[in-house]
């Protein structure tokens, strides 16, 4: 049962390519998409949720925002009562796109989740939320600079 955490990088790897791949027309990689679905979906959210959201560090989370908002997808506003905050939103052309990379996203769930039952569905839903739960826990101990012992 070791090859579990393999397997599902496999996955990941393999569809997080096909994506790069698919939305290099939309001059869009190295998962770029996965910020502006985010952002799409939660309006006005902060950079730095949406880096907890994707479990990456500050600086990559910064340098997607970046680009995306360098490329028309997103802008940044300052908040109504602190000018500190910048929260995030889709621009017109950003959400013009969004269609596209959520029937992208819903093929590949298709895809991958072929031949599976209602229930293996869920119970595969299930059991994954409790291990990025669990993961969530180590990743927010050794983000804060803590050292695991194994």
């Amino acid at each position: 049962m070791t090859t579990i955490l393999r397997e599902i990088g496999m996955i990941a790897r393999a569809l997080d390519s096909i994506s790069n791949i698919e939305f290099k027309e939309l001059n869009m990689t190295k998962g770029q998409y996965l910020y502006l679905i985010r952002i799409y979906e939660h309006p006005g959210i902060i950079q730095e949720k949406v880096a907890e959201m994707l479990m990456v560090d500050r600086t990559t989370a910064a340098r997607a925002v970046q680009k995306l908002q360098q490329q028309g997808f997103i802008e940044k506003r300052d908040d109504a009562t602190n000018k500190k905050i910048k929260k995030l939103y889709v621009t017109e052309k950003g959400a013009a796109v969004y269609p596209y990379l959520k029937r992208e996203n819903d093929y590949s769930d298709d895809v991958a989740l072929e031949g599976f039952t209602i229930k293996e569905k869920q119970l595969l839903q299930d059991m994954l939320e409790k291990m990025r739960h669990q993961v969530e826990v180590e990743w927010d101990f050794v983000k804060k600079g803590n050292k695991r012992q194994y």
